[in-house]
């Protein structure tokens, strides 16, 4: 297994170096036991590709997010306001991450606060890459498979991005078939607005079963996400279900590492 290198922007000052890419790695992709695979999946991409990337490491806060959705907004101006002041000392100009939450926060909620960045997705960076030609994408073995795309509520609907992480499944010789909600008409996994969080309150049927049963009308070989929290909810629904046998929930920066046996 090849080593993974992750800089950290304080290692790269501390040689006069410059990172052109900041990866704001987010608390999922920190935390999560989950999510880390998603975190190693895109890092290896970047160093395959030859990026010249860090991330913040221990410097790295939560973008405030859930504080602000669910109603702290004190809270959500302080942890802004501290990673600002982290990201403008390091000159930072772009950032990616793999998390749409911190995408929507850091790209539309940040500059507000004196945070002005270049905010990409990690799916449009993929796409930059291999339209680059620093990236190569075989269909290994998601070639012929059938992959349904479940858009994120904050990379979709709030942001119009739709068209990056479905380019890339096709790149990887599989059938993309799409859920009856999808793009503008998507649904969310039950998991935005701080509800990840929490309890879901009473009701005949929780909002990420419902949306797995979008997906499973398809009948795909695999559920592609583009966000830790769908990754989670759309993985729980699959488990309600008991068709993990069957289905594979999996983010698109994973395919594109696996069919690159990375």
């Amino acid at each position: 297994m090849s080593q993974l290198i992750v800089p950290t922007m304080a290692e790269l000052m501390a040689k006069g170096e410059k990172a052109d890419v900041l990866f704001w790695v987010g608390c999922a992709g920190s935390f999560d036991d989950r999510a880390k695979k998603i975190t190693k999946a895109f890092v290896k991409l970047l160093n395959k590709a030859n990026v010249k990337f860090a991330v913040l490491g221990t410097e790295e806060s939560c973008s405030g997010d859930p504080a602000r959705r669910s109603g702290n907004e004190f809270l959500f101006q302080m942890q802004a306001m501290s990673n600002i002041e982290v990201m403008n000392a390091y000159e930072v100009q772009k950032v990616v991450t793999a998390c749409p939450h911190c995408f929507n926060t850091l790209k539309n909620e940040y500059p507000e606060l004196g945070g002005k960045y270049e905010v990409v997705h990690h799916t449009q960076l993929l796409k930059e890459l291999l339209d680059d030609g620093k990236l190569t994408i075989e269909g290994g073995s998601f070639s012929g498979k059938k992959i349904t795309f479940h858009d994120p509520c904050y990379l979709g609907r709030a942001n119009d991005v739709y068209e990056a992480p479905r380019e890339l499944i096709q790149k990887l010789d599989a059938e993309l078939v799409e859920m009856k909600r999808c793009k503008a008409k998507g649904l969310c996994c039950g998991a935005g607005g701080a509800q990840m969080f929490k309890e879901p309150e009473k009701g005949n049927k929780d909002i990420n079963i419902e949306r797995t049963e979008d997906a499973l009308e398809v009948k795909p070989n695999f559920i592609a996400t583009g966000c830790p929290f769908c990754n989670t909810m759309m993985t729980d629904g699959v488990k309600n279900k008991e068709k993990e046998e069957d289905i594979q929930v999996l983010d698109i920066a994973e395919m594109i590492a696996q069919a690159q046996n990375l």
